[in-house]
């Protein structure tokens, strides 16, 4: 009896052992089908998170978790990033990133152009006076100082950024068009060394837009070189998406050579139906290039529409000093006969997408700053126009000037054909050239591109599921491991042991993108969990209010 007691009381003992002994992993994602990130096939497999990065992918039978998710006939993959995100803003007033997190999104990639520093007490200045439905503080000064406030402030996703040579030419140069002085040049320079050793990704440029359209070759060049010993990258959306498409792709394959740094394409696109025609020769070029050893990439959104202003309908030099010089013009009246021509007149000389359009009614005006004429918000160019009884190209100018912003607006510009057919090119990755935001105020107080809520779902589900542009396997390395390997990112990008946990997992049947032109406002469906540097964000399809999110920082940090 009493032997048998004593048995009785060491099962109880370790029954309580066992009990009190904590979970093996802080996270248990079992029975998904792993897409690893590295574009192989698909396998069943469970996932272990313990604190910030993933423990173990394999068969874990019998493995414990403070938090089991039950992926069973969904697939899991690495975190999502987007190369092309105009967050920088949205993520200040609200730091979830609804509209991208519950895509996918783990880390936002920042600097086509401009960047959000380094400032002058000038520049901030404007950028507060610039500011629409979005309000917020400036408290920051250079880029690397942004990126630590928006993780300080607490953000869902990662943050990472490039230089923008506009911003870098603004800094130093001023709004005007001219060239630098020798003197000027190497203060860019340096301001560049400055932010690369700082973290930046590299330099980012945006060739249609003033002030950067100003920007001669050789100062890029010269940028570029100051960013190459910080194994820096080069950004660019080109000078010509259109008329000068091939032009402007040999002048990136040239910057690349000649500062000796890889180089991606912002939204590669044939912009205007005169156009479309180009990107067979621009494929066979960038593949040509990529054969001989140059490092050249480019991403895509998944729409036929890209999205700007009103100012990309007007020529450059209207923006020659800045914005104010440019309502000034607008407002004068032998000046507004000078741009109304140039509105109306093909040339190749700067990019015009009024013109690439088509016609006004291909030409939808989404974004106001007054009040007064939010209204107009949805409707066409067209449809405004012919409201006030004018033509096109004053209804552009009027707008501008009246509402004192660029206007925010969605040009029809592509083929679907073209879209596709970017889509197969093994180098090819993806940003949404958005925002991410939700469908609350302040948000909703403008209309927006529908690509905010959905150009990854889209791929997901129209592209890869409906029409078979390409597999699943090889949409998520496109996604995940292909952008990580070209940023260089530290331990981001694939589910392997040891790198940082960012997980997502999605229904492959039932993940779509939801927003529309008409009602772009509407959350993406499909994906079901996300993991930011292995805190869950998105439970069951909803975010949790986590924010873990954390700045990420180019391979040439020193400090």
């Amino acid at each position: 009896m009493r032997h048998a007691l004593a048995a009785a009381a060491l099962v109880l003992l370790s029954l309580v052992t066992a009990s009190s002994q904590p979970a093996a992993f802080d996270v248990l994602i079992r029975g998904g089908t792993v897409y690893d990130g590295t574009g192989a096939p698909g396998r069943r497999a469970d996932v272990a998170l313990r604190g910030d990065r993933i423990a173990a992918v394999g068969a874990l039978e019998g493995a414990t978790a403070a938090t089991v998710v039950d992926a069973s006939g969904l697939a899991v993959a690495p975190g999502f990033i987007n190369m092309l995100s105009w967050s920088t803003e949205s993520l200040l007033v609200d730091g979830r990133s609804q509209g991208e997190i519950r895509q996918g999104v783990t880390t936002e990639i920042f600097g086509e152009g401009a960047s959000m520093g380094p400032l002058t007490p000038a520049m901030k200045q404007r950028i507060v006076k610039e500011q629409g439905d979005l309000k917020y503080d400036i408290t920051w000064t250079t880029l690397s100082e942004y990126l630590k406030d928006l993780e300080r402030r607490g953000v869902a996703p990662n943050v990472a950024s490039f230089i923008g040579a506009a911003t870098i030419r603004e800094y130093v140069v001023g709004l005007d068009d001219r060239a630098p002085t020798p003197e000027e040049l190497e203060r860019m320079r340096v301001l560049v060394r400055q932010e690369m050793e700082a973290g930046a990704l590299g330099v980012g440029s945006s060739l249609i837009y003033a002030p950067g359209f100003y920007a001669k070759t050789g100062e890029l060049i010269e940028l570029c070189k100051a960013a190459a010993p910080y194994r820096g990258k080069y950004i660019t959306h080109m000078r010509s998406e259109g008329n000068r498409l091939e032009e402007s792709v040999d002048e990136v394959l040239r910057i690349a050579r000649e500062a000796g740094v890889p180089a991606e394409i912002y939204h590669l696109k044939a912009a205007g139906r005169a156009n479309w025609a180009k990107m067979d020769r621009v494929l066979k070029t960038i593949n040509g290039a990529r054969a001989q050893g140059l490092r050249i990439t480019a991403d895509m959104y998944t729409y036929t529409a890209g999205a700007t202003g009103l100012d990309a309908a007007m020529p450059p030099w209207v923006l020659d000093g800045g914005w104010d010089a440019a309502f000034t013009r607008l407002r004068d009246p032998q000046q507004r006969a000078k741009i109304a021509a140039a509105i109306r007149t093909p040339t190749s000389d700067w990019e015009n997408l009024y013109l690439a359009a088509g016609s006004p009614e291909r030409v939808l005006l989404v974004g106001f700053k007054s009040d007064a004429l939010k209204p107009l918000t949805g409707k066409t160019l067209a449809q405004v126009a012919a409201m006030r009884g004018k033509s096109a190209e004053e209804t552009i100018m009027d707008l501008v000037a009246e509402d004192e912003s660029r206007v925010a607006t969605i040009y029809f510009l592509m083929s679907d054909e073209n879209v596709a057919k970017q889509m197969r090119q093994p180098w090819i990755s993806f940003g949404s050239d958005a925002e991410s935001m939700a469908p609350e105020p302040p948000f909703t107080k403008s209309s927006t591109h529908p690509r905010a809520y959905g150009n990854f779902a889209r791929l997901l589900g129209k592209y890869v599921r409906e029409d078979k542009v390409l597999t699943l396997d090889d949409a998520v390395y496109r996604l995940t491991g292909l952008p990580a390997a070209n940023l260089e990112l530290d331990r981001r990008g694939f589910l392997r042991e040891g790198m940082f946990g960012d997980v997502v997992v999605f229904d492959p049947a039932t993940i779509a993108d939801r927003a529309t032109f008409d009602n772009p406002h509407q959350y993406a469906a499909g994906m079901r969990h996300v993991f930011v540097n292995g805190v869950q964000v998105l439970k069951d399809g909803e975010h949790t209010g986590a924010k873990p999110g954390r700045a990420l920082w180019g391979p040439g940090k020193r400090f």
